[in-house]
């Protein structure tokens, strides 16, 4: 974080209060938010705004990959593992050939991560309703989502 500046009180509570499946969205909007702050900068010739948003898109990309928990879908976890590895090696590229459109590459692919998550989130919710509905019990979870992560 800059000095001098202090985070959001509406953010701070939002992260506090969420669980690891929002968090995990979370992860993906500041990446996002971040490789287009980088690919911007690339397009103005302005470096030292592409080395920040491009460096802290790097560092979520990496919690994402460490947030993967290979315990309920090994194969999953590995190439997610892979896919977060390739957009960082994309992203150093990025940076060294000062290449705005392989910038805009990693933001197709984290979009479709996003959307892909989002779809999943939704999903599992449709199922925990309608489990909670048949069980009587609104707090019983769904038996569908095998894949975890760690908060």
């Amino acid at each position: 974080m800059a000095a001098g500046t202090e985070p959001n009180p509406y953010l701070k509570t939002k992260v506090m209060t969420a669980g690891p499946a929002e968090l995990r969205l979370m992860l993906f909007d500041g990446a996002l938010k971040f490789a287009e702050q980088g690919r911007q900068g690339l397009a103005r010739k302005d470096y030292e705004a592409a080395y920040n948003g491009i460096s802290r898109c790097q560092e979520i990309l990496a919690e994402l990959m460490n947030s993967l928990d290979p315990k309920h879908a090994p194969d999953l976890c590995e190439k997610l593992s892979a896919l977060y590895a390739f957009m960082m090696t994309r992203l150093m590229a990025a940076s060294t050939e000062r290449d705005p459109a392989i910038v805009q590459e990693v933001i197709t692919l984290l979009e479709f991560e996003r959307e892909t998550w989002l779809m999943l989130l939704e999903k599992l919710a449709g199922e925990k309703a309608a489990a909670g509905s048949t069980t009587g019990d609104p707090d019983q979870p769904a038996q569908a989502g095998t894949l975890s992560f760690r908060g």
